[in-house]
Parts: structure tokens; C-alpha cells; sequence
């Protein structure tokens, strides 16, 4: 068997498994709490791989992802408060986050690097003026209430194993969506804006084109998993819309590891498990996770999976010199 055929057959096994883990989590868990925390990290990770679009293949960083994962959930509750069903209210909501999110593209998308940075930050700021001021339509500060959760083909999701299932759902249609996203002609374009714009454009590719599209599928699944958080929560509020939501998220991408599949997710299952879990044991998990952030940009400055993938890679080479080492200076001597 060859290297590369015995790597292919370990990852196909490793995906296995780890989606048999997935599968079964809420018998071998059976705790609602953690399995709700699952059902966190399973839709703020589909936030996280919407933002890795820009962030790791686009080379675009945005800290205004926070306003098209509330715009999701402000539109469907607000439709929902008034008297709308779920399919109508989600469909609208998805509708409305593309739309926004095709806005941001064209307003963010004149610059890159700090001045797309920057453009996106006031976009995100302005839709949390909006959602904390407008209180006539948001209800300002008071947020809005959802009353149910929606049934899909008649499907309870009021329990946590229910919900996490749909959570489940969505994150494997997600990963899938991004894959083959990633290793398609666009995926390969958008990657040779990040890394030769000029280039690109000499080529004959529509840069700005390439990059609007990408932005309208990274605002759609932040949409989705903004639907997510809102049917979790059964609540939203201006809170969501923060600054603070935003720069939670592309933490989630650095620390994990940008323009990687895996990264997101490792990042989202971090933040979440310390703000819901390693926070009831330290009140200060903030200062934990800043820590622990400032440790993975000093020593893993491309995020905790490529950096434990060449750590392992390192580990079994020395390994391998170990064991070849001896036999050399036997064979030496033996002649």
C-alpha cells in the first residue's frame, strides 16, 4: 500500500469515526446540558467555516459577521412574533441575510486589508445601532421572544436530543457544502485572489466578482447558523449584534486555523466549551482564553490543527530516526 493511498484510507476511518461519535453523542452523553453545548459548538461552527470563507480562503478578515448572523434571527423572530410560520419566516430570513450580505460585498469589497477590516466594523456597528435603537421594530434592549421551535416533517425539536440532531444535520450539509466548495475551480480562484490578486487579474478573472460571490455564500450559512442560534435561545437581542460576537468568531478561525476545514470547528468546540463549561469553575475564563490564544498565535502562529499536524509529523520523524539510527551504526561496524 502506498503512503498516499494509506493517508487517504486513515482519513476516510477517522471521518467514520468521528461521525459514529457525532451520531451517538446524546446516548453516550445523556446530560441535556452538554448535549446543548454540543448543539453550540456544532452551529456556532457553522458560523465559524461561513467566516473561514473570507478569512482563510479569501484573505479578506471581517469583523462585521456578527450583523448577517443576527439579521437571520432578528428577521425570523420578528416574522414569527407576527404571526408567520417557520418555513415563511426561515426562508425570509435566509433571503434577507443573502441580501445583506451582497450589500456588505459591495460596500467592503473597494479595499482589502484594514480598510475591508475597518468598512465591515461599521457595517456591524450600524445594524447593532439599528437593532438597540429601533426599538418600535426590534424591541431594543428587550430583545424578541420565540415561542416554538419548528417541527420538519413532524419532528419534535422542543427536547435537546431533537434539536441537536437538526443542529447535526445542517453542520454535515454544511462541511460537505464547504469541501467541495474548496476543492472546485472557484474554490482554487478564490484562493489565487488571496494569494495573487494581480495576477488573477492579468488571467482574466473577475476578482471583485469572485469575492461577491464568496461573501454571498459566507452570508448565507452565517444566516443558517444565525436561524440556529435563534431557535436554541428561543430569543434574540442587540447583545448578539456585538462587536463582541464578531471578534468571537474570527477567533474561532485564527485559533483553530485558517483556510482549513477542521480549524473552525476545533476553534468553535474551544470558545464555547470555555465560555459555557470552564467558566462555571473560573471566573475569569476570559483571561484563560486570552491566554490560551496568545500561547497558540506564539507557538502554532497557523492555528491549533496545522500546528498539531506538524508537531505530529516532527514527533514520528524523530521517531523513525530513533529506530533507523541504531541499525546504521550496527551495519557500520559490522563492516
Amino acid at each position: 500500500m502506498s503512503a498516499a493511498s494509506g493517508s487517504l484510507t486513515m482519513r476516510v476511518a477517522a471521518i467514520t469515526v468521528a461521525v459514529l461519535l457525532l451520531v451517538t453523542l446524546p446516548a453516550w452523553v445523556g446530560n441535556p446540558y452538554y448535549i446543548n453545548i454540543a448543539s453550540q459548538i456544532l452551529f456556532f461552527a457553522v458560523f465559524a467555516l461561513a467566516l473561514n470563507v473570507l478569512v482563510g480562503y479569501g484573505g479578506l478578515t471581517s469583523l462585521g459577521h456578527a450583523g448577517l448572523f443576527a439579521m437571520a434571527g432578528y428577521t425570523a423572530a420578528l416574522l414569527l412574533a407576527r404571526g408567520h410560520g417557520h418555513f415563511v419566516a426561515d426562508t425570509a430570513a435566509l433571503a434577507v441575510t443573502v441580501i445583506t450580505a451582497a450589500i456588505y460585498a459591495v460596500l467592503s469589497l473597494r479595499s482589502t486589508g484594514i480598510g475591508f477590516l475597518m468598512i465591515t466594523l461599521a457595517i456591524g456597528q450600524i445594524l447593532w445601532g439599528i437593532a438597540y435603537r429601533w426599538a418600535s421594530l426590534t424591541n431594543g434592549d428587550n430583545g424578541v421572544n420565540v415561542s416554538s421551535r419548528p417541527a420538519p416533517f413532524g419532528l419534535s425539536l422542543a427536547g435537546a436530543d431533537g434539536f441537536y440532531y437538526l443542529c447535526l444535520v445542517v453542520f454535515l450539509v454544511c462541511v460537505a457544502t464547504m469541501t467541495v466548495v474548496v476543492r472546485s475551480p472557484f474554490g482554487a480562484s478564490l484562493r489565487g485572489t488571496r494569494d495573487q490578486e494581480r495576477r488573477m487579474s492579468a488571467l482574466g478573472y473577475n476578482v471583485w466578482l469572485i469575492r461577491f460571490y464568496a461573501f454571498l455564500l459566507s452570508g448565507f450559512w452565517s444566516g443558517v447558523a444565525g436561524l440556529l442560534f435563534l431557535y436554541y435561545n428561543q430569543f434574540i437581542s442587540p447583545q448578539i449584534v456585538a462587536l463582541t460576537t464578531s471578534a468571537e468568531a474570527l477567533l474561532m478561525v485564527i485559533s483553530g486555523g485558517t483556510a482549513t476545514l477542521l480549524g473552525p470547528i476545533v476553534g468553535a468546540a474551544l470558545v464555547v466549551i470555555m465560555k459555557n463549561v470552564v467558566s462555571a469553575y473560573i471566573v475569569r475564563w476570559n483571561m484563560v482564553l486570552g491566554i490560551i490564544f496568545i500561547l497558540i498565535v506564539s507557538f502554532m502562529p497557523d492555528g491549533l490543527v496545522p500546528g498539531s499536524v506538524r508537531l505530529w509529523k516532527w514527533a514520528r520523524h524523530r521517531m523513525r530516526r530513533g529506530k533507523v539510527e541504531p541499525v546504521a551504526k550496527v551495519g557500520g561496524g559490522g563492516a
